[in-house]
């Protein structure tokens, strides 16, 4: 999911150097379908495919004045900054695995010579009066060089643990093939609408549940999308991407926003509501609405109280269901 929605972060930025006029992306159950206008510089409009976009559905339509001589599929051109990043960071952990080499052998300097010190035989001399007092020194300045081996190595093993992350993060942005379809027009200016689906990329269910204390509750059903595209009309379908004949939308204000897909009545039985000073509930839901509802966070409300979040695994058309708080489970 984070692949697909960093590369789309990359299509809209290259969309908008092409000069992209109108820009709208719809979410449903499963997927999301992007609309976006091209204009041609030199007669070329490139539109980037982000991984998990399905081929199969891309159309691209002529604007008035405009005809299409040719589209190809290619394969996106890849951003050799990335690669340098990801060369550079493997070296950097290169490095630091130096280090803890060379801090192992140092350990084992310091700590023979401080086992040394004080296995000593304390023998006086005339150029060492007070043997005992160089022991001491002698073990100090072992167990000082130790403490800042040990202080050293957990600095390396920390900036591993960084760049290791770092990494994690390079090669899942490289992963996956990204296409690009390149369109060849007329006039050199000309100008095309794209359409194209990406799969796993669709809106994410959570619901108010709202108990009115007398053996029914409201349930609304709401879709929360991603954030991702400032600029973009967004719109969110209740249903799939195959039942998007029929789809029946609604405009967000914003993206990152949710929005109201629909909204149900169903029975309650076995309604337990507690009074200690822990939210403490536990009810059966019926749905007997002919709809399944998807799992998704939950939250609970009685006679407008809210009595706090819970994970809702979902209830299939004909099923019932009890929800609880973590206190009655």
């Amino acid at each position: 999911m984070k692949i697909i929605l960093s590369v789309i972060i990359l299509l809209l930025i290259v969309v908008a150097e092409a000069g992209a006029a109108t820009r709208s992306v719809t979410f449903f159950s499963d997927g999301a379908v992007v609309d976006l206008t091209g204009v041609a510089a030199r007669g070329v409009v490139e539109i980037p495919l982000p991984p998990g976009t399905r081929e199969d559905t891309v159309r691209i339509r002529p604007e008035r004045g405009t005809s299409i001589q040719r589209v190809d599929m290619l394969p996106l051109r890849r951003d050799t900054r990335g690669e340098k990043e990801f060369a550079s960071l493997i070296e950097q952990r290169s490095r630091l695995e130096d280090r803890l080499g060379a801090l192992a052998t140092r350990e084992e300097i310091f700590k023979s010579a401080a086992k040394s010190q004080s296995g000593k035989a304390p023998r006086k001399t005339k150029s060492n009066p007070d043997p005992m007092q160089s022991i001491r020194q002698g073990t100090d300045f072992a167990i000082t060089q130790l403490e800042a081996v040990y202080a050293a190595r957990r600095r390396t093993e920390q900036e591993i643990r960084r760049i290791d992350a770092r990494i994690a993060t390079a090669r899942r942005a490289g992963a996956g093939e990204e296409r690009v379809a390149r369109v060849i027009v007329a006039p050199r200016n000309g100008r095309v609408t794209a359409r194209f689906a990406i799969g796993k990329a669709g809106w994410t269910p959570c619901y108010d549940i709202r108990s009115n204390g007398g053996g029914s509750a409201r349930v609304t059903l709401y879709g929360q999308v991603p954030g991702f595209f400032a600029g973009y009309q967004t719109r969110v379908s209740p249903t799939s991407l195959a039942g998007a004949a029929a789809e029946r939308s609604s405009v967000l204000p914003a993206a990152g926003q949710r929005a109201r897909l629909a909204e149900y009545r169903m029975a309650t039985e076995e309604e337990y509501f507690g009074n200690g000073p822990l939210p403490s509930f536990a009810f059966t839901l019926k749905n007997a609405t002919g709809v399944d509802l998807p799992a998704g966070e939950a939250a609970i409300y009685r006679t407008g109280e809210y009595w706090g979040a819970i994970r809702f695994a979902g209830i299939s058309s004909g099923r019932s269901a009890r929800l609880a708080s973590k206190a009655v489970r």
